[in-house]
């Protein structure tokens, strides 16, 4: 192992194959202690071990060696703090190929961390749980902590006699405390012997300590089961909550038992545990979390009223629960080498989630909404000059946190989506079985994903996609029309503008994707066409409708002259049109995102979208409107363009609210309910004197009666923000109580980013007092977003991070959600001076544990500045001319 690995990789002379691991939990008294006994196999003679540990006291610790015979004492121990490491040295050595077993006594914490095993409140009952994803496991008990070092485990667990415990595995046996079958140590510390109860759970196959997982609390549960079509097994499947939340669960539970028997099938490999829990969580860092075995998840992600139709809600609890059960097999049976192969896991689960949810749930169109929620948030992360490869070096532990983030996710399963339509999804299916049988039970990394697909397709992947996973970024591909075809050029696309020549040297192979009509009006799509080349010719009739990137699968954007952007808009209009839903999508999605970067007019793309005024699709108006509220967000300080734009809006988005009305309806149809929700949302956004009237009067009916019928759940965010934006400090008070007590936890987070709504600063003080002094630290992020997305609240919301900065970092340190205040704090701030300002306040600051949001923040703000520049006289006088062009 080089030095430089060394510093930050545990030592490989000796490899963990076994833990016996016993942890008693006293919740009373939020504490836990254990004994760990680890089988380990010698590789090279030593005479230390160095593990992982970290805020753990450990004693009685001992080292029983096959070949020395005698049980030996570390005669010297030392912890490193800042590595996270402790190092026993012995004085015998052991030898080469020899076996030890190490036996260390723990105790610890239960703290509210959402690290490691920690305590979570909910529903009057405390309890614990643990997350150890990615470097947390040895927060809880001594181990090897890396991804690479799997071993089986055995978990008993001692808790109270009226609790319930859950671990990876199902329970073998439980019965009453019995001081004889546990270690003497852990014995000795349990008083009151009759009060305590010991659960030892089956011993699990191989696998890494991050996915190890335990909890303990008065849990109640629902059950199901599925039967595998491939083995005719039936397993039970449950999901966990407190007694308060457990009729809320159903929709879940369901949705596991539909896709696990999909992932079989496609996988073409059984799952292989006795049973699949899920732990509902009131304290989640994360959304949720794949241990072998023990899913867990924050409630909003897991939990919704049986007779809730908000298919918004539905959609993202049926989202994560499918992405979670991916990673039974993309995460759990084959894991990556090292962290910097995450997209292994995370970039196939989110994909995988779409392709089987999208079996269960075709009503979704969840391919076509891929564009928008996946490839759409991935392009604009990748576009910047502080991206980073899909595989990423990761040297140290807050490096591995920051990259669970939109690439090793977003640009990942985009990628992959991609290559999957250029091979065909069949054969790339096959080939990913190939690649999981492959590795079954160990580890791997990208080669070994590469040759089971070109196993399956007989294709070089290699040189298809180690361009798209080595390197950060993406090319734009502009098209210079010929007299009997196209020439296509490929460069870097940068938000910032044209790529310098040091920034523009990768050359991908990018499968174009050539869409054209033919004279009889057939649409006619190449997926063999690739570019991979700077430039290439391509013969074509361009007389007739033709469009590159085909179903705006492939990773690029492309650039059309302004005078045929116009006639694809044209086509794209009709009824039918030649353009898929995606297609429509994608070409809103480039217009803007070239016009930011200032590849062309923001006036083009605000032609086009006024071309599309009669689309039908909610899915390109959810694009039509995403890319309309970034104009409003940029010009922010631009009083003459923000007016101009929310009357556009309201334009848009009015004769649709006309037409759809604000009550939902049983016979709706899925497209029918979004649409309505997201027309209703822009108008009242944009400040629609009808709409704020509806949605405030609903809500002043409401505060009257307590009827909470009149607000339909898919119009809860949209109806608390109105409320408080127009109201004052009563509405406020009102969407408070929600927030402290919602009935369902998509209404909590929807009171919460009301409160942030606030025009009044006094009354966004008492937002953030509320937060700081009551709300849940998971929740944190959340009120951040309400009030950083609020322009009249935006630079309050700066300087009150910034006063109080060292309370919130020790507040959240070593978990995900710093980073994500930087970003919300001051993502919206589109000035020069305002850069300079905020890039002063973190120049005192440690910035490495959230170093890549900072600099992705930055970068938008210098971004949103330049764009101002750039392209305010070209907007408003595109306005001024409509304007003049409606009164003629």
């Amino acid at each position: 192992m080089s030095t430089e690995i060394a510093e930050y990789r545990l030592p490989t002379n000796v490899k963990p194959t076994h833990y016996d691991l016993t942890v008693r939990t006293d919740l009373q008294e939020h504490t836990f202690d254990g004994v760990v006994k680890i089988n380990l196999d010698v590789k090279s003679e030593t005479s230390t071990i160095v593990f992982n540990t970290s805020d753990l006291t450990l004693e009685d610790i001992s080292l029983q060696s096959d070949a020395l015979g005698a049980s030996l004492a570390p005669t010297e121990t030392t912890y490193n703090k800042e590595s996270e490491r402790g190092t026993l040295s012995f004085a015998k050595a052991l030898p080469t190929g020899s076996k030890a077993t190490l036996r260390i006594a723990f105790a610890g914490k239960l703290t509210g961390s959402m690290m490691g095993y920690y305590r979570s409140v909910g529903g009057g009952e405390t309890y614990s749980l643990t997350q150890f994803e990615p470097t947390a496991a040895r927060r809880a008990f001594p181990c090897w902590d890396e991804p690479l070092l799997k071993a089986t485990f055995a978990v008993t667990l001692v808790s109270r006699a009226d609790t319930v415990s859950l671990s990876n595995m199902s329970a073998a046996a439980e019965g009453a405390f019995d001081a004889a079958g546990v270690d003497a140590w852990l014995a000795a510390r349990v008083a009151d012997a009759g009060a305590w109860k010991t659960t030892r759970f089956a011993t699990s196959p191989p696998m890494s300590t991050y996915l190890v997982a335990y909890a303990n609390g008065r849990f109640v549960h629902l059950e199901s089961s599925y039967t595998s079509p491939l083995s005719g097994k039936t397993r039970p499947l449950r999901i966990y909550t407190t007694p308060d939340c457990i009729g809320q669960a159903g929709f879940a539970l369901e949705v596991k038992r539909r896709v696990l028997p999909l992932y079989e099938q496609v996988f073409d490999i059984e799952f292989p545990l006795p049973k699949l829990d899920t732990l509902v969580a009131h304290d989640f860092d994360a959304g949720a979390m794949e241990n072998w075995g023990l899913i867990t998840g924050r409630t909003v992600t897991y939990l919704i009223n049986p007779d809730s139709k908000d298919v918004r809600a539905k959609k993202w609890i049926a989202g994560t629960q499918c992405h979670e059960v991916a990673h039974m097999w993309f995460g759990d049976i084959t894991t990556m080498a090292w962290w910097d192969n995450l997209y292994l896991n995370e970039g196939f689960a989110t994909l995988m989630s779409v392709v089987i949810l999208d079996r269960v749930f075709p009503e979704w169109k969840l391919h076509s909404a891929f564009v928008s929620e996946s490839l759409s948030y991935a392009f604009n992360v990748d576009a910047k000059l502080s991206s980073h490869p899909i595989e990423v070096e990761c040297p140290d532990a807050n490096m591995v946190n920051q990259i669970f983030d939109g690439l090793s996710y977003h640009k990942a399963a985009s990628v992959l989506r991609m290559l999957s339509r250029y091979v065909g999804e069949e054969k790339f299916l096959k080939g990913v079985s190939i690649y999981l049988k492959k590795h079954l039970f160990a580890n791997s990394v990208t080669k070994d994903l590469w040759e089971g697909i070109g196993e399956a397709t007989g294709l070089d992947i290699p040189k298809v996609m180690d361009n798209w996973v080595k390197k950060m970024g993406y090319p734009v591909v502009t098209v210079t029309e010929t007299a009997d075809g196209i020439k296509v050029r490929q460069d870097r696309f940068l938000e910032t503008g044209p790529a310098t020549a040091e920034n523009n040297e990768t050359i991908w192979t990018i499968p174009l994707s050539l869409l054209t009509v033919s004279e009889s009006g057939e649409v006619v799509v190449d997926n063999s066409v690739v570019l991979d080349t700077r430039e290439k010719t391509i013969k074509l009739d361009v007389n007739r409708p033709f469009k590159l990137n085909a179903g705006t699968v492939s990773f690029y954007r492309v650039l059309y002259s302004p005078e045929r952007l116009v006639k694809i808009g044209k086509e794209a209009a009709k009824t039918p049109s030649p353009f898929s839903v995606e297609d429509r999508m994608g070409l809103v999605d480039d217009a803007f995102a070239l016009a930011k970067a200032g590849y062309a007019d923001v006036s083009s793309a605000l032609s086009l979208v006024d071309t599309l005024r009669n689309e039908q699709e909610h899915l390109v108006w959810e694009s039509i409107g995403t890319n309309l509220t970034v104009l409003r967000s940029v010009w922010w300080e631009h009083p003459d363009v923000g007016d101009s734009l929310n009357k556009f809006r309201q334009e848009l988005f009015g004769p649709i609210v006309e037409r759809l009305g604000y009550t939902y309806s049983e016979d709706d149809s899925t497209d029918t309910r979004e649409l309505r929700t997201l027309a209703i949302t822009q108008v009242a956004n944009a400040r629609q004197e009808i709409a704020v009237k509806e949605l405030t009067g609903r809500f002043a009916t409401f505060m009257k009666t307590g009827d909470d019928s009149v607000i339909p759940t898919e119009l809860e965010r949209v109806t608390y923000s109105t409320a408080v934006r127009f109201g004052g400090r009563d509405e406020w008070n009102a969407v408070k109580d929600i927030a402290q007590k919602p009935k369902h936890p998509s209404a909590g987070v929807a009171a919460i980013i009301g409160m942030g709504s606030t025009q009044d600063v006094d009354v966004a003080k008492d937002t953030f007092k509320f937060m700081m002094d009551d709300a849940r630290d998971q929740d944190v992020y959340l009120f951040f977003a309400g009030l950083g997305g609020n322009p009249a609240t935006r630079r309050f919301l700066a300087q009150a991070f910034k006063d109080n900065y060292d309370t919130l970092y020790k507040r959240l340190e070593g978990n995900f959600t710093m980073q994500n205040l930087v970003k919300y704090t001051f993502q919206g701030f589109s000035s020069d001076k305002d850069h300079e300002e905020i890039a002063a306040f973190f120049q005192t600051k440690d910035t490495s544990r959230y170093d890549m949001a900072y600099k992705q923040t930055m970068e938008s703000i210098a971004t949103r500045s330049a764009w101002i520049k750039r392209s305010t006289a070209d907007v408003q006088q595109w306005f001024q001319n409509r304007q003049q062009g409606t009164k003629l």
